[in-house]
């Protein structure tokens, strides 16, 4: 592939960046518009009549006022200072599948033809994007096994809700709804598989891992009842193991009537490899934007593919998608729908990158993902726990393949030294890597990381954060201070108190807010 890159003298740039209001200076423009001619002011009349009173600003847009040779610089500032997938080795966010986003699909989506069309439309002049959604339904029913699909839900965590709306609607119409009121998931599934069916109005059971850090089966026998409405999981997990058992779950939920819905946030381990309609689910989801190769853009936009059983096909967000053997068209006539999930139908950007994605990748391709996905994750695992002192992975004992991730821990490291988790995810900013993931809350594995390295990286890459994680780990050893102060050459410094994200009085999202807040956040 290349040479193993080792950033050991990286420097960021560090422009102590102010905020573009604090930049602003009243007067100045960046465009200076021409005043109309009379012939069009004539023509025009007067505009502001033809908006209603209550729609009329009561004051002027609170604008910065800045010269485009500024806006510039201050973007650039911005970019400079900034870590992501196109400027770093990105195998740090673990569960979130950053492969590379080809960028010959940008040119696809700013195409005009496309990028200038409106929900709206009449559905005779959206025919191509129609097809296109229908098309990729399509390739999700493959992939999954499953009968129909909607790709309506903005992420995710939406597609997961969905699946939670369409169970609370099918346990509805039976009449039983009161009955069946629980949902079981598992400590190592995503969060959202037990945050959404709470959400939906549901209680809900989590089961812990057994010795082997698999979902334990004798206490999902114990959990099943009358009342079990479905059964919430992903697998694998995101510790990196796949259960494999997890048709028997499934046989065990069916048995006393409840639905089983797949969470495949994790589908880049077994593409072409196992499916959801052989393990026996009812309903199941993909993250479009991580597993189909799109870019993320700062935890958004997303999509996600929600596919089914016919038996719950009727329950789908309206509109679907339908194609009367002549044109393609938005069904809205659907009287057992859960109605719309979200305005419109879709991220339409996301799935048109996803499907040029997947007819460049083409079955063989998919396959050939999943492969390189374990095969990356086996080989950075293995030399990593060989060769950086005092890291170790979780359930050592489990024999069983890790798949596309592995959540490691640095209890070693951190009980010889002092130094844990947090500060050696801001020490590998010092070499040019973005910081990784840790783990969801609670952590369970104790001082954790968990590391993704998808198809999209060489040995080279692998090599590369081997070489940075085994210099942390020494530096960690020999200098322990250093490493619990850093980063030191990166644009962003320690924070003196991280407690400040739990606490939403000192986050200030909008200029508006900061203005409103700002004595307090100087004070703290």
């Amino acid at each position: 592939m290349g040479k193993t890159i080792f950033r050991e003298n990286f420097h960021q740039a560090d422009w102590d960046e102010p905020i573009i209001y604090e930049m602003s200076t009243p007067g100045v423009r960046g465009i200076l518009v021409p005043e109309p001619d009379q012939k069009i002011k004539d023509r025009a009349g007067d505009v502001l009549a033809k908006i209603p009173a209550s729609l009329r600003r009561k004051e002027e847009p609170n604008l910065p006022e800045v010269s485009q040779k500024h806006v510039l610089m201050h973007w650039t500032h911005l970019a400079q200072e900034t870590m992501g997938s196109n400027l770093t080795n990105d195998i740090s966010e673990g569960t979130c599948t950053m492969k590379y986003n080809p960028r010959i699909n940008e040119e696809l989506v700013e195409n005009t033809d496309f990028s200038l069309l409106h929900p709206e439309q009449s559905e005779e002049t959206v025919q191509g994007i129609l097809e296109i959604y229908s098309e990729f339904e399509n390739i999700v029913k493959e992939v999954s096994g499953l009968d129909k699909a909607t790709l309506q839900p903005g992420g995710g965590n939406h597609a997961v809700y969905t699946a939670a709306s369409i169970v609370r609607k099918y346990w509805e119409e039976k009449g039983e709804l009161e009955q069946r009121d629980e949902i079981i998931t598992t400590i190592f599934s995503h969060p959202c598989d037990a945050a959404t069916p709470k959400t939906a109005g549901f209680k809900v059971i989590t089961l812990q891992p057994d010795e082997q850090g698999l979902p334990d089966i004798e206490a999902l026998k114990e959990a099943v009842s009358e009342r079990t409405a479905a059964i919430f999981m992903t697998n694998p997990e995101d510790i990196g193991l796949y259960n494999p058992k997890v048709d028997k779950f499934v046989e065990i939920v069916h048995e006393v009537g409840g639905l089983c819905f797949y969470d495949q946030a994790n589908a880049n381990a077994f593409l072409g490899v196992a499916r959801a309609k052989e393990a026996g689910f009812d309903m199941c989801h993909f993250n479009v934007h991580k597993t189909f190769g799109t870019p993320h853009g700062g935890s958004g936009p997303g999509n996600g593919a929600f596919c089914c059983k016919q038996k719950l096909a009727k329950y789908l967000p309206v509109p679907t998608v339908e194609h009367d053997g002549d044109k393609y068209y938005p069904d809205y006539d659907r009287p057992h729908s859960i109605g719309k999930v979200r305005d419109f139908y879709g991220t339409a950007g996301v799935i048109v990158r996803a499907y040029a994605w997947v007819m460049a990748m083409g079955e063989e391709g998919l396959r050939e993902t999943a492969d390189i996905s374990v095969i990356n994750n086996n080989y950075l695992y293995r030399n990593l726990v060989e060769e950086v002192k005092g890291l170790s992975y979780c359930y050592p004992d489990n024999g069983l393949i890790r798949q596309e991730q592995v959540r490691y821990t640095w209890k070693e490291l951190t009980d010889d030294t002092g130094v844990d988790t947090l500060a050696i995810e801001r020490r590998i900013a010092d070499y040019g890597i973005q910081h990784y993931w840790t783990s969801h809350e609670p952590w369970l594995i104790p001082e954790p990381m968990t590391l993704e390295p998808c198809e999209s990286y060489s040995k080279d890459d692998l090599d590369e954060y081997i070489k940075v994680l085994k210099r942390i780990a020494e530096e960690a050893y020999q200098d322990p201070e250093m490493v619990k102060n850093a980063p030191h050459k990166a644009a962003s410094r320690k924070r003196k108190d991280d407690n400040m994200l739990d606490d939403p009085e000192r986050w200030a999202l909008t200029w508006r807010a900061y203005q409103k807040k700002k004595d307090k956040i100087h004070a703290d």
